[in-house]
C-alpha cells in the first residue's frame, strides 16, 4: 500500500467507517507535536483521521518526531484532517468519528463574533446562556443585582462584579460542535462605546439584541451603523419575550424602518409575557415548546418538539394560541421577505430570532442556527488596496485592545490581537509596522474571560493575547514577510474632561504608571498642560469612564485621586501650529499635548470651535487622532 503510515502509527483497520470506499483502510496517527504541550494541557492538540486507499500518496506520514497519543484516553480537543488525493486527482472523503471533511482547513472552523445591544437589553445574560448551551460552563451566573451570589463569567473585573454591568470587552473562547468560537462580549453602556467600536473591527459577525418591550434603542442604532459601514452581517435576537412585549410584526417593522435593513424571522414567538410558551422554527417547520422549571435560569430548558399539523397541538398550546400561530405563520410564508444568504453576508438582511435569555427559552434553536449563519474569517483590506485572505501563508494580525492587570497579582499587560491570515506559532518573529522593526512573540495566551491558557498555535479568526512589555498599542499591525498595515482602529474625540488631583503625594510614581498604562489600553485619553505636568488632564467619551479610572487607579495601582471637571466639550488635534504657546496666543481656551506631544485645542462649545477655525485658516483641525503607523 503506497504511502502507508509507519509501524508506530498503524493502529487499527476500521471496517465500520470505510464510507463505501472499496478496499479502504483507516489508520489513526498523530501529527508532530511537543511533549511539553501534551503534558501541560493533558490532551493531544492534533489527532488526525487518515483514510488510506491503494494508490493514494499520504503526505508527511513518515515525519520524524511523530508522537503517538492514545486517542481513547485523551479528551477530544481539536481535530485536524489531512487531505489525501489519488493519482487521478480525486479527493478521498472521510467522516471518521464525526471529524470534519478532510478538505476543510483550520481557519474555516473559526467563528468570531461580537454581541451588541443597548444597556439592559440582556447582552451579558445571553452571553452566559450561549456558553451554557455550548458546554463551556455548567451553570450560568445571574446579573440581576450586585447582591447576586454568582456574577457573570464574562464580567471578570472587580468593578463589573460590584455594579453588575460590563465596562470592558471580554474575550471568551470555547469549542462547540466542532467549531472554535471566539466570543467578544462588549460593554453595552454608551459611556464605553469606544471600546465596543474597536472590538467590532475584530469580529466577522454580530449578534444584535433587542428588548422586546422597547425595540431599537439609541445605542443599538449607533453600533449597528458601525457594523453596516464594515458590511458585517448581523443576526438579531429579540430578548425578554417572557415579559410584556410589543407585537412581533411591529418589532420587525421597526428594525426595517429605523435601521434600514430587511428582516427574515427564523423563529416566531408563541405568545409573550406569562403566555410565552416557545417558538416556531420556520427553517425546520417545527413547533418548539419549552417546559418551565425551578432551575430554568441556570440549566438548559427542556423542549418538546412537534409540528403545526400535529393533532395534539391545540391541546398542547391551547386552541387560541395554536390558531394564532398558524395564522401568523401563513402570513409570514405568504407575504414575508425571501431569505438571501448573499444579502445577509453583505449586511443587507438580518435573520430574526425570538426568545428569553433569562429563562433559556429559544436559546438552543438560536445557537444551532447561528452556527450555520456566522461566517468563517474572510478577506480583509490592508493599506495600499491589498486584500489579505485568511488562507494566505503569510501571518498577519492587528491589535484591537490592550488590557492591563487582568491578573492583579502579577500586574501583567495583555495586547489582544485578531489573526487575519496565516498561522501563529509561539516564539515566531514578526514585523511591527509602527515601530518599524522585528519583534518576537514569546508568550501568547487564549482566554475564557479572566481565565487563560498558553497557546503555541492559532489560526485566522482566532483572538490571541500577547504578553506586552510596552511594545503594543491599539491599532498596531504585526506580520511576517515584511511590513503590512491594516486600516487604523478608530479613536473617538473626548466629550468630557477632568484634571486629576493626587490625594497622597507619596504615590506620584504609582499615579504616573497607572495613568500611562490605562491611557494606552484606551480607558481614557491622556493630555498634559505645559507648566502643570504633575496634574494630568483626562478626556473620556462617557462620564462613567471617570469612575472606572478612579476605581482602577486605587485598586490596581494604589493611587487615590479626585478629579475636577473641566468645562470643555470638544477636542481638536491641530496641524500647522508651532505648539501650545501659539495656540494660547490665538485665544484658544485651553491648549494641551497628547501622549505623542501633538498639540490639542479644547473648546467649551461649538461656537468657540467655529470661531477658531474661521480666524485661523492656515490650521487644520482634526476631530480624532487616528491610530496609524509611522514606520
Amino acid at each position: 500500500m503506497r504511502g502507508a503510515p509507519s509501524a508506530p502509527a498503524l493502529i487499527e483497520q476500521h471496517d465500520a467507517v470505510r464510507r463505501g470506499v472499496p478496499e479502504a483502510a483507516v489508520y489513526r496517527i498523530a501529527a508532530p507535536t511537543r511533549p511539553s504541550m501534551e503534558e501541560n494541557r493533558g490532551f493531544a492538540l492534533w489527532i488526525a483521521a487518515l483514510l488510506v486507499v491503494d494508490g493514494v500518496d499520504v503526505v508527511d506520514a513518515e515525519k520524524s518526531g511523530v508522537v503517538w497519543l492514545d486517542f481513547w484516553k485523551q479528551p477530544w480537543h481539536r481535530r485536524t484532517s489531512i487531505t489525501a488525493r489519488s493519482r487521478t486527482g480525486a479527493t478521498v472523503d472521510s467522516d471518521y468519528l464525526g471529524a470534519r471533511a478532510m478538505t476543510q482547513t483550520e481557519f474555516e472552523r473559526r467563528r468570531t463574533f461580537a454581541i451588541i445591544s443597548h444597556p439592559d437589553a440582556g447582552k451579558t445574560t445571553l452571553t452566559e446562556k450561549l456558553l451554557l448551551y455550548g458546554g463551556a460552563i455548567h451553570a450560568a451566573g445571574a446579573v440581576k443585582s450586585r447582591k447576586a451570589k454568582r456574577s457573570a463569567v464574562s464580567d471578570w473585573m472587580a468593578l463589573e462584579k460590584q455594579r453588575g454591568i460590563s465596562v470592558t470587552t471580554s474575550v471568551l473562547q470555547f469549542e462547540y460542535d466542532d467549531v472554535r468560537w471566539n466570543l467578544l462580549d462588549t460593554p453595552g453602556h454608551n459611556d464605553f462605546s469606544e471600546d465596543t467600536y474597536r472590538t467590532l473591527m475584530a469580529a466577522d459577525c454580530g449578534i444584535m439584541i433587542l428588548d422586546a418591550a422597547k425595540g431599537v434603542e439609541p445605542q443599538t442604532r449607533k453600533l449597528f451603523h458601525v457594523c453596516r459601514m464594515r458590511h458585517t452581517p448581523v443576526v438579531t435576537f429579540i430578548n425578554k419575550m417572557d415579559r410584556p412585549a410589543r407585537d412581533a410584526f411591529w418589532l420587525m417593522s421597526q428594525v426595517e424602518e429605523v435601521l434600514g435593513v430587511n428582516t427574515y424571522p427564523f423563529t416566531w414567538p408563541i405568545g409573550s409575557g406569562d403566555l410565552f410558551q416557545g417558538v416556531y422554527d420556520r427553517i425546520h417547520k417545527s413547533v418548539i415548546r419549552f417546559e418551565r422549571s425551578a432551575e430554568g435560569q441556570t440549566k438548559r430548558a427542556e423542549m418538546l418538539v412537534t409540528g403545526l399539523d400535529d393533532p395534539e397541538l391545540d391541546s398542547l398550546l391551547g386552541e387560541e394560541a395554536a390558531a394564532t400561530l398558524r395564522e401568523e405563520v401563513d402570513l409570514l410564508d405568504g407575504a414575508g421577505e425571501e431569505w438571501d444568504e448573499q444579502k445577509f453576508l453583505a449586511g443587507e438582511i438580518t435573520p430574526v430570532f425570538f426568545g428569553s435569555a433569562l429563562t433559556n427559552f429559544g436559546v438552543e434553536p438560536f445557537l444551532q442556527s447561528f452556527k450555520g449563519l456566522c461566517p468563517p474569517p474572510g478577506p480583509r483590506r490592508a493599506a495600499g488596496e491589498v486584500s489579505v485572505d485568511p488562507a494566505d501563508d503569510r501571518f498577519s494580525a492587528f491589535v484591537f485592545k490592550v488590557q492591563a492587570n487582568m491578573d492583579p497579582s502579577h500586574r501583567d499587560r495583555i495586547a489582544f490581537a485578531r489573526i487575519c491570515s496565516g498561522r501563529f506559532e509561539g516564539g515566531m518573529r514578526v514585523h511591527h509596522y509602527r515601530l518599524g522593526k522585528a519583534v518576537r512573540l514569546n508568550r501568547a495566551e487564549q482566554f475564557f474571560a479572566q481565565e487563560r491558557e498558553s497557546v503555541l498555535e492559532a489560526y485566522a479568526g482566532d483572538i490571541v493575547g500577547l504578553y506586552d512589555p510596552g511594545l503594543f498599542r491599539i491599532g498596531d499591525t504585526l506580520s511576517t514577510e515584511g511590513p503590512m498595515s491594516f486600516d487604523a482602529v478608530p479613536r473617538f474625540s473626548p466629550e468630557h474632561f477632568a484634571r486629576l488631583q493626587l490625594l497622597d503625594p507619596l504615590k506620584r510614581k504609582q499615579l504616573q504608571k497607572g495613568i500611562r498604562e490605562l491611557s494606552e489600553e484606551g480607558t481614557v485619553q491622556l493630555f498634559t498642560e505645559p507648566g502643570r505636568e504633575k496634574d494630568p488632564v483626562c478626556g473620556v467619551v462617557g462620564r462613567l469612564q471617570f469612575d472606572v479610572l478612579i476605581f482602577r487607579l486605587e485598586h490596581e495601582y494604589g493611587a487615590k485621586v479626585s478629579f475636577d471637571i473641566l468645562p470643555y466639550q470638544h477636542a481638536r488635534w491641530v496641524d500647522g501650529v508651532g505648539g501650545c504657546d501659539e495656540l494660547k496666543a490665538r485665544r484658544i481656551p485651553m491648549a494641551v499635548l497628547d501622549r505623542d506631544n501633538r498639540p490639542v485645542a479644547l473648546f467649551r462649545d461649538e461656537w468657540e470651535l467655529q470661531r477658531a477655525a474661521r480666524d485661523n485658516e492656515g490650521w487644520t483641525f482634526h476631530e480624532t487622532a487616528p491610530i496609524v503607523a509611522a514606520a
